[in-house]
């Protein structure tokens, strides 16, 4: 099995954080065909992400991102190519919130909080 682990500070605070967490679920969701919920806390969220061969959890703070995953044996061999994406992903996520560009998607996102809560 291979592991990814990915951290990236910010200074979003946690209401900006949070858009870019339900965007990061949003585009997972429909890219990868991830089943992600989203656990809304006081200090943080934690948007945990899952499909065949993959599992793990995105820790989203006021002033940080902490992404792990553990993959399976046969996705485990694109383990380089695949975080490198997230890395490119959730980088370009924060670049566009960071620049006061809109996060498009959010709604939909939202959706998806609403559904974890659900369960």
């Amino acid at each position: 099995m291979a592991d990814i682990h990915i951290h990236r500070t910010h200074r979003l605070g946690l209401a900006r954080a949070r858009q870019v967490a339900w965007q990061w679920a949003e585009a997972a969701e429909e890219k990868f065909g991830m089943e992600c919920t989203v656990i809304e806390g006081a200090d943080g969220d934690v948007v945990e992400f899952a499909r065949s061969g993959v599992d793990g959890r995105l820790v989203v703070a006021a002033d940080s991102f902490e992404l792990t995953a553990r993959l399976g044996l046969l996705i485990g061999a694109f383990r380089h190519r695949i975080e490198s994406e997230i890395e490119a992903n959730l980088d370009d996520l924060l670049a566009r919130v960071a620049a006061k560009k809109p996060v498009t998607g959010a709604k939909g996102a939202a959706k998806t909080a609403a559904k974890a809560k659900g369960k």
